[in-house]
């Protein structure tokens, strides 16, 4: 896992241009890591492949499930009321900080088989889906802090036990 200070994670990643086998693989391999991270959300990039891609196993406010990956993937709608609500990364692991996020979001894609999909969603699984994509262009929740809680995530990641 990357984590926050690496290179890789502040770069946007790249279109996905082969839809083969190795792209299935990488999906699979994604989702293992996702769920021993015992994380809802996976970006390529946080495993150190520049790639658009992410998986997600994440619920919604509803706690109705939803699971799928996208490749390629285009934050399409993200609007409604803003929510500040708790966020975390398995790249920056055991800091939380309230971090507002549109409480609608819709991005398309498509599966690692070149399928057209559209995910929706609402509550947490929209926060789930506009940070897999920040993190495709580069980006991190704490990108969305100011103030007292950027000051205080970030003096904390400084203190982890996992900062370079």
């Amino acid at each position: 896992m990357r984590l926050l200070g690496d290179r890789g994670l502040g770069a946007p990643c790249e279109e996905v241009t082969d839809f083969g086998p190795d792209l299935a693989k990488l999906v699979e391999d994604m989702f293992a890591t996702m769920y021993a991270a015992e994380g809802v959300g996976l970006a390529a990039n946080q495993i150190g492949v520049p790639l658009r891609v992410f998986v997600y196993d994440c619920p919604d406010d509803e706690d109705r499930r939803h699971l799928g990956h996208l490749v390629n993937p285009r934050l399409v709608v993200a609007d409604g009321v803003t929510v500040r609500g708790p966020e975390g990364c398995l790249s920056v692991p055991g800091i939380e900080a309230g971090t507002p996020r549109f409480d609608h979001a819709e991005v398309e894609g498509f599966t690692a088989d070149g399928a057209p999909v559209h995910a929706r969603g609402t509550g947490f699984f929209a926060r789930c889906l506009q940070h897999e994509c920040d993190h495709l262009d580069g980006g991190l929740y704490l990108d969305h802090l100011t103030g007292l809680r950027r000051y205080r995530a970030l003096r904390a990641a400084r203190r982890a036990p996992w900062a370079a």
